[in-house]
């Protein structure tokens, strides 16, 4: 099957992991597994609940001409990630907001990050926060979504 879903997900990855104003954020592809102890996480492709239902994306399409081939409508989950090792939520909020402004950054200085008949944006955002053992995590959960053709 054709979708755009893949090299979207690697064109993110490559400019996410380049950019300097992540330093210190661990960039990683879907629900992999790291040995990293970072506090602060961006996973593309996972929203970041090992508990959840694990969907990385999905797509919706049909033809946009029978010479043209196939329009795609894409919804990407992007999930960044903010655990401190105290109970009060503020900072970690803050910083996952701090995180998800890097990757919103991306997508308005070139929707289409890069690929040929693609354009997609954040349009939607979902902030999660818990106590855990380790203290808080926030987790912000972001739609990036548009449209490409194939």
């Amino acid at each position: 099957m054709a979708s755009r879903i893949p090299e979207l997900i690697d064109a993110l990855m490559a400019q996410l992991t380049a950019d300097p104003g992540l330093s210190g954020v661990v960039v990683v592809d879907g629900p992999e597994m790291s040995e990293a102890k970072s506090p602060d996480w961006l996973v593309v492709g996972f929203n970041g609940d090992p508990d959840g239902d694990f969907q990385a994306a999905q797509a919706l399409g049909g033809w946009a001409s029978l010479a043209t081939g196939r329009e795609e409508q894409i919804e990407l989950t992007v999930a960044a990630i903010a655990t401190r090792g105290e109970t009060e939520v503020r900072a970690a909020r803050q910083r996952v907001y701090e995180i998800g402004a890097r990757l919103e950054a991306l997508l308005a200085a070139d929707p289409s990050v890069g690929l040929r008949s693609l354009e997609v944006a954040i349009e939607a955002s979902q902030l999660v926060q818990v106590q855990t053992d380790q203290g808080v995590q926030a987790r912000l959960l972001l739609t990036v979504a548009g449209r490409a053709f194939t």
